[in-house]
């Protein structure tokens, strides 16, 4: 069997960076757009552009934790009342963590975001 190297070259595009983590605020204006624009994004650009994957899939992770937050939170509003917080929690992460990532993009580094469940390694 024959392994054929590829020379995959990756083109550094700081914006899409940028604009794959803000794209997450499509939720606020669509109420769906957050996790489907990203992900298109990250599918089509990861081979192409450098650190896209990495940014990528933390963006899906993102927003993947948050809709497990949404569906925990909001019936343990009715159990416990605790939910509150839960959901108060995830409304901060979902305002401050894009535009954190946003501007660590813009400056050619890693993707940190706080209170995220990986999904996707």
């Amino acid at each position: 069997m024959e392994i054929i190297s590829k020379n995959i070259t990756f083109r550094e595009d700081r914006q899409l960076l940028v604009i794959t983590h803000l794209t997450q605020y499509l939720d606020y204006v669509t109420g769906f757009g957050g996790l489907i624009v990203p992900l298109i994004l990250w599918l089509t650009n990861k081979d192409a552009v450098l650190g896209m994957n990495e940014h990528g899939k933390s963006v899906i992770n993102l927003q993947l934790s948050l809709i497990l937050y949404l569906v925990i939170g909001i019936p343990s509003i009715l159990l416990l009342g605790l939910g509150i917080l839960l959901l108060v929690f995830a409304g901060m992460l979902s305002l401050i963590m894009p535009i954190v990532n946003a501007v660590r993009a813009s400056n050619g580094e890693s993707p940190s975001y706080f209170g995220t469940i990986r999904f996707i390694a």
